[in-house]
């Protein structure tokens, strides 16, 4: 979006400043944001009321200290706006709650009758309702928006390709704002859980972040200097979708051997399942316990998929230069059984010191990062309003 030089621009960036010296610091009062802002004493009192009479921001108790005027510290009031995100699988919807810090309030998983575009937005329209209602909001919280996280391209709230929901040019965003009337944003799920990451997760104090999430898919989204890169065509950071064996198992994209048909977390499930000979229903937890007893299979499986995913890694890294790398997804469960020969991997095949890969152990990611496209709304003036949906 081009900035224009006016009044109001500078209070969006005054009001940028200020939120995210919050969100990164904490509570800290007016003098000590004006020091470390720049902005003046006046700049400051005037953006911060205006930020407490929306009920942004609270103010807290005065500190304890010299005699006389004690400064009143100032907070982001995380409590007073409410998000929900919902992370769109085949067949369900993981659907969340939180408040603007993305903290988890209350979560659920609803079944779809079909995969059709419809039908989910139906179903998730249905689950905002009995999510606030649910939860009984406090007073004076309000719904702000809502987010949708999904595998695929991603573009201004339209879908425009999905294989796996074998989707093309689906106005998603749209169609669940005009049953909702809030403000709807969607994004792919990868770019959804980095934008997480950036916000209040394991990213927040670095520039440049990559974030690889190892589920049904693999992809390593890209964040730099606290924005999420789509690339030209909103098909950045597709990691899984790199060809490691051309004569591979046929891929959800049509192309034969891709990362992803190697060393997802179902299809590691399944080749272990296959090679143990087990019938009825294992898990990505069963598969971890027998790799703690000490199964060869197991290990053997998770760190080859360690190793063939830290080598395409390496190239990322080579490319990006990220400062740290955060895993997250349902593979996260396998630990250092996947993760040290993936480390191994991409110190081998990475041009310089490699970064430190840090798993994010929490098992909402998915459905944080997508309550995380709404919540990013109020501390990036910048980001596309073409990505705002729809508006009561």
């Amino acid at each position: 979006m081009k900035l224009k030089g006016d009044q109001q621009t500078s209070r969006a960036i005054n009001r940028r400043l200020i939120l995210n010296l919050l969100r990164r610091e904490g509570a800290i009062s007016r003098a000590e944001i004006a020091a470390i802002t720049g902005l003046s004493p006046a700049a400051v009192t005037f953006v911060v009321a205006e930020l407490l009479s929306e009920n942004i921001l609270v103010e807290g108790q005065a500190s304890l200290g010299a005699p006389g005027r004690r400064p009143i510290p100032i907070d982001i009031n995380y409590a007073g706006r409410l998000v929900v995100g919902f992370k769109l699988m085949v067949g369900a919807v993981d659907c969340v709650l939180t408040d603007l810090a993305t903290t988890p309030l209350i979560s659920r998983r609803v079944s779809l009758p079909d995969q059709s575009p419809q039908s989910t937005v139906e179903a998730c329209a249905t689950a905002v309702r009995q999510l606030v209602a649910d939860w009984g909001a406090p007073q004076g919280a309000q719904l702000s928006g809502i987010g949708i996280a999904m595998p695929g391209i991603i573009i201004n709230g339209v879908c425009r390709l999905s294989h796996r929901f074998n989707w093309t040019d689906v106005p998603i965003a749209a169609m669940l704002a005009e049953l909702v009337h809030v403000p709807v944003w969607a994004d792919d799920d990868t770019n959804s859980f980095a934008l997480a990451q950036q916000l209040f997760g394991l990213g927040r104090h670095h520039r440049t972040v990559g974030a690889l999430a190892i589920g049904v898919g693999i992809s390593c989204a890209v964040v730099i200097d606290g924005s999420v890169h789509h690339g030209a065509n909103g098909a950045a950071g597709k990691l899984g979708h790199s060809i490691y064996d051309p004569d591979g198992p046929l891929c959800e994209c049509g192309r034969r051997g891709c990362l992803q048909t190697f060393f997802t977390e179902p299809v590691l499930v399944r080749r272990w399942k296959e090679a143990k000979g087990f019938s009825g229903e294992v898990t990505r937890h069963d598969m971890l316990d027998a790799a703690q007893a000490g199964d060869h299979i197991a290990i053997d499986l998770l760190r080859e998929a360690g190793e063939g995913i830290g080598k395409f890694l390496g190239d990322f890294c080579n490319v990006i230069d990220p400062e740290v790398i955060v895993g997250g997804g349902e593979a996260v469960t396998f630990g250092d059984y996947l993760f040290e020969p993936m480390r191994g991997a991409l110190k081998r095949s990475a041009f310089s010191a490699p970064p430190p890969i840090t798993p994010d152990w929490a098992d909402d990611s998915w459905a944080r990062g997508a309550a995380a496209l709404a919540t990013q709304k109020l501390f990036d003036f910048e980001s596309s309003p073409g990505e705002v949906a729809g508006i009561a």
